[in-house]
């Protein structure tokens, strides 16, 4: 009997690419793990929208913006099981460092990033979909959509992101136990 091999996805939300980069560090393990799993949508390929019917979807980064939102709806809708990947999809860690300046200051934040910080051309990006309107908080995904497993790190280490998917590619439920595995930073 030939078995179907998993549909694993990857999404990248507001964050660094540090728990993608981790993700890559899994060496040769990436080589048995291409054996398990068809890479059905990343940012290390070029999909473009995301498929139906995925069963692992690890997600990076807080939900910050109308185009999170909307992406993390679709993801939790056409997956089985959602990993929240890294300190800043279960905290909302650096990414959320703006919430204390409140939603009155989401203008002001435009302003710093595109005005102050200007290198040349200081200017608000103002045509639709350059830059996706900022919600009023940066939240961790558990707060907009449920999480079936929490992968901590920042970003996780190689070894943690492989004793999660290798239990989950087994049918079961990661133990994530002692330093190594659950420390946050």
């Amino acid at each position: 009997m030939v078995l179907t091999p998993m549909k694993l996805a990857t999404v990248w939300l507001g964050g660094c690419s540090g728990c993608h980069m981790s993700f890559l560090d899994l060496d040769e393990w990436l080589v048995d793990l291409a054996t398990q799993v068809d890479l059905v949508y990343s940012p290390l390929a070029d999909i473009k929208e995301y498929p139906p019917g995925v069963d692992i979807v690890l997600v990076e980064g807080a939900v910050g913006n109308a185009e999170h939102l909307k992406t993390i709806y679709t993801v939790r809708e056409r997956s089985r099981i959602l990993v929240s990947f890294g300190d800043c999809a279960v905290t909302g860690n650096v990414t959320a460092l703006r919430n204390p300046l409140g939603a009155d200051n989401v203008g002001s934040i435009l302003q710093r990033c595109y005005i102050d910080l200007a290198d040349t051309h200081p200017q608000i990006p103002q045509e639709t979909g350059i830059v996706p309107p900022l919600l009023d908080k940066v939240q961790p995904v558990h707060r907009i959509v449920n999480v079936d497993v929490y992968l901590p790190g920042c970003p996780p280490s190689a070894t943690r992101i492989r004793a999660v998917l290798a239990a989950l590619l087994q049918g079961k439920t990661p133990q994530l136990v002692g330093r190594e595995l659950i420390k946050f930073g």
